[in-house]
């Protein structure tokens, strides 16, 4: 169904629209995160590994006595791409189709960019600053996602629909928090969820969505 900016139930759609009527930004990055997977299914392992140690957002990176300054650069945008598997991708890109759509369409699609990103950026670092002796990778969208997410509660907060959203926020905070404590999380080989990420995403999207509105003319 299509949407107005809001997110609300907008006209019926015409006879020349897209069967799948995602808005630019949101297609363009989930092509851009299917495209990187399936070039990784054609690396070897030991490549494959080192590219997410490369690329990866590793908290030790940032402390270590000699820091890869590429690594640091880089890997704060580049681990949003990374993904543990083709479940977790696609259940990041699902969720990202569902969550970006109507907060792109209000924000318009740089000012959406740049919100999605530095979500992700922001995600990262809130685990790297309570992790900061982790060498382990932190790979996937699910920090930008969540703070999309986060910015899809306060849009609907300005249309009087934030209560009937707010069970979802809860459960979905409680499975982030209950998944991290237990190791591991659906979809993602079994691997530990950057649950702080998740949550510090999240927060950041309640606090910054108001940052990107387009102004009123």
């Amino acid at each position: 169904m299509p949407f107005d900016n809001i997110g609300r139930p907008g006209p019926g759609r015409g006879a020349g629209e897209r069967a799948i009527n995602l808005p630019p930004a949101v297609m363009w990055l989930i092509g851009i995160n299917v495209a990187i997977q399936l070039l990784r299914t054609l690396l070897g392992d030991e490549t494959d590994n080192a590219l997410i140690q490369q690329f990866g957002l590793v908290p030790a990176a940032y402390t270590a006595a000699n820091p890869d300054l590429l690594s640091q650069v880089a890997a704060p945008i580049a681990y949003q791409f990374l993904h543990g598997g083709w479940v977790h991708l696609v259940v990041n890109m699902v969720s990202l189709a569902a969550f970006g759509a109507p907060v792109e369409r209000l924000l318009g699609t740089r000012r959406f960019v740049l919100f999605y990103l530095s979500a992700g950026v922001v995600a990262g670092f809130v685990h790297v600053l309570l992790f900061s002796d982790s060498i382990d990778p932190v790979i996937g969208a699910s920090g930008a996602i969540s703070g999309v997410f986060g910015g899809v509660l306060m849009l609907m907060r300005y249309v009087g629909s934030l209560s009937s959203l707010l069970p979802v926020a809860a459960i979905w905070i409680g499975l982030n928090v209950f998944f991290g404590l237990a190791g591991g999380t659906p979809g993602a080989g079994g691997e530990q969820v950057a649950w702080v990420a998740h949550i510090g995403g999240f927060v950041y999207g309640l606090a910054a969505i108001r940052f990107f509105m387009p102004r009123r003319r």
